[in-house]
């Protein structure tokens, strides 16, 4: 649903599109954003909640759907260039919680394996947009330690 509101956003208010005017752009755009639904969160939320070897499997996935978002931003500051966009939006949530999850869990995610993600997770996070947004990180970091607990229960 949230792609659905970007939609209409980009729509709505053509001053400051989210999508670019060029069809194959947009496509390309569309592509990300469902990539992001159907490939990478759930691979993180799979190597965050799974136990074993489904977790290790998830992280696998994980590591290898980074790698495509890692290509992708090979030559761009951001997703669509040089201003923020569609993909920038849907993919913002890495910025956010990769490092709580790592915190978290103990686990590094992003690390130095990707240079360009790190670089932008950074860019991204530094906007006045959006830092001025985020949610307070000691509340995530409990939110998100009560979730793990719950998945990860002590034995």
């Amino acid at each position: 649903e949230s792609l659905v509101i970007l939609e209409y956003i980009d729509e709505t208010w053509k001053q400051n599109p989210i999508l670019p005017q060029d069809p194959l752009h947009r496509a390309r755009e569309r592509f990300w954003a469902k990539f992001n639904d159907e490939k990478l969160l759930p691979s993180v939320w799979g190597a965050f909640t799974k136990e074993g070897k489904d977790r290790e499997e998830a992280m696998a996935a994980t590591m290898e759907n980074l790698k495509f978002v890692e290509e992708e931003l090979k030559g761009k500051k951001f997703f669509s260039g040089e201003k923020i966009g569609l993909v920038d939006l849907v993919f913002g949530w890495l910025a956010n919680l990769i490092s709580i999850f790592e915190e978290v869990t103990g686990f590094n995610i992003v690390g130095e394996g990707y240079p360009l993600l790190s670089a932008w997770m950074q860019e991204f996070s530094e906007l006045p947009v959006i830092k001025d947004t985020w949610p307070p990180r000691d509340k995530m970091i409990i939110k998100y330690q009560a979730f793990y607990d719950k998945y990860h229960p002590a034995k």
